[in-house]
Parts: C-alpha cells; structure tokens; sequence
C-alpha cells in the first residue's frame, strides 16, 4: 500500500511527492529533522520534538513555515492516514530551493516542509531489549554543533555500518578518550547506584527521550551523575544502555567486545525503559 506522505501543505501518494533538485537539503545538507515515536496510535513527546525542532532552525536562521498547532494536525493526519499502531512520524524542515550559493538565500525563498510515517510493529516490544546490543566504538568526526538535529548523518551512517561490519549493532563515538553518544541515541553507563550520562553541551545532541529518561529516574530516587566518561570506564561499568525515540531504554551489553557486567541486560536498564513506556503513554497524544 502506497504511504500518503506530507509535502509543502499538500497530502499526496508518497509516489507522487516531489521536491526540487535545487532544494538547500539536498545541496547542503541544510535542513532539521525531528522523529516523533507512535504507540497506540499516538504520539509520544510531541511538544518537547516540536520544541527542540523551533531551537535548532533559530539556530540556523531558519524560517519556521508550520505552527506548533498545524505541526500537530499534521502528525495526527498521517498516523490516521497510513494507520500507524506503533511506528514512527519523520519531519524534515530545509532552508528551501534556491539557486546553488554558499550563501543563505533571501527571505523570499520558502522553505521545504515534509513529513512521512514508517510502520514499526512491535517497536515497544523490541527483542533487542530482552538481549542487548552490542557496541563498537570509533573515533567521532562530527562536525562540533551536534546539539543542532541537522540533517548531516553522513558519520553517523558510516558508525553504523563500521559496526555492521563488525558484527555488532551500533558505534559509540570517542572524542579525547570520552564517550560522546552514539550513532543516533544517546550514549549511558552504571556504576554502583549512579547511572552517568554525559552532560548537555554543542558536543551531543540534546536527546528528548534522554530528558524524559532522566526526569523519571529522578523520580524514582535514582542517582544520576550528567559528566563525560571514558571508553575504559564504560568497559568496567555494571551496565550500559542508550535512549532515542526510536529504541527508548535500549540496555547494551558489550563494547568492542568486552562484555558489560554480565554480559547480559540489567536491572536498571530494564527498569528505566519499564517507566519511560508507562509514563509516556500516559501523556501521548
């Protein structure tokens, strides 16, 4: 069945949504995205996704060309379109089409707005969470505004299949010897009774389930430290995990094959990805 995908304030057949050669996105990479994860057939984190998306287009001097409130109208429509259960909502925002120049181009040019869902059944349910997954680590060579959810993942995708190759599932990046996060989630250890998680800076993206997570284990009396740490660290910790809004909890069991802990997932991963699901849908929308 064909998706209806949403192009310029137009739903259309995804096999007749088109946009221009001379698009900024495609030239440059200059474009923002949010992905907005559905349970239920709802949203999970909508006003904090549209909230980072505004923060990372004021920081590129980009034109916002949707309200918050249509934004959402949008996201409703295409989860109803395409009968999305459990899957995920893809927004991308680009400066727009204009003729190829380094330059930004004038406030006459609008910008290009596109949405689509991807069916995940089974997203909350994921087997990954029941096994771990296993992690290499790489050198990162990112540029230095990873806080902006631009639409540059060339790295990203070369972490992810540098680890591929290397039989495992995902790339935690290292800079000056510490853990930055990995190649599209955010990167967590345990030590004792104190989860650690690198603190918000231009270094890493500003994850939203990373805020939600950490907010809930707050609540729950957790002890969580926000400093870097090194890759030797993460070796020696009692467990590891990751957040997005495409894994939540995620528990990771082995770095560049050594085993974490166990070797098997633990208890506050577990925990952790147990209230994230409970509490998020309880607010999804």
């Amino acid at each position: 069945m064909t998706r209806t995908v949403y192009v310029n304030g137009e739903y259309k057949p995804e096999n007749e949504a088109t946009v221009s050669i001379f698009d900024r996105g495609f030239l440059f990479a200059d474009g923002v995205y949010e992905v907005t994860s559905v349970l239920g057939g709802k949203l999970l984190d909508f006003d904090a996704h549209a909230v980072r998306l505004q923060r990372s287009l004021d920081e590129l001097e980009m034109r916002n060309p949707i309200s918050k409130e249509d934004l959402l109208e949008v996201h409703r429509e295409l989860v109803r379109a395409n009968n999305i259960q459990e899957g995920l909502v893809y927004l991308q925002i680009t400066r727009g089409a204009a003729d190829r120049d380094f330059a930004y181009p004038g406030d006459d040019v609008e910008p290009t707005i596109v949405l689509f869902t991807q069916s995940k059944p089974g997203l909350a349910n994921s087997p990954m969470a029941q096994k771990g997954m296993k992690v290499i680590s790489i050198e990162d060579q990112r540029w230095g505004r990873r806080d902006i959810k631009t639409v540059q993942l060339l790295y990203p995708s070369m972490g992810k299949m540098a680890a591929k190759a290397a039989g495992a599932d995902d790339a935690w990046m290292i800079e000056d010897g510490m853990v930055t996060e990995g190649t599209s989630n955010n990167a967590y250890i345990v030590k004792g009774d104190t989860i650690v998680t690198r603190h918000l800076s231009n270094e890493i993206l500003h994850g939203i389930t990373r805020a939600a997570v950490l907010r809930f284990a707050r609540e729950a009396q957790m002890k969580v430290e926000e400093r870097s740490f090194t890759l030797d660290e993460a070796k020696d910790a009692d467990e590891a995990f990751i957040t997005s809004a495409s894994t939540f909890v995620m528990p990771v069991v082995d770095i560049d094959g050594k085993a974490i802990g166990t070797g098997k997932p633990g208890s506050v991963a577990a925990r952790l990805r147990e209230i994230y699901l409970e509490e998020s849908l309880k607010s999804a929308i």
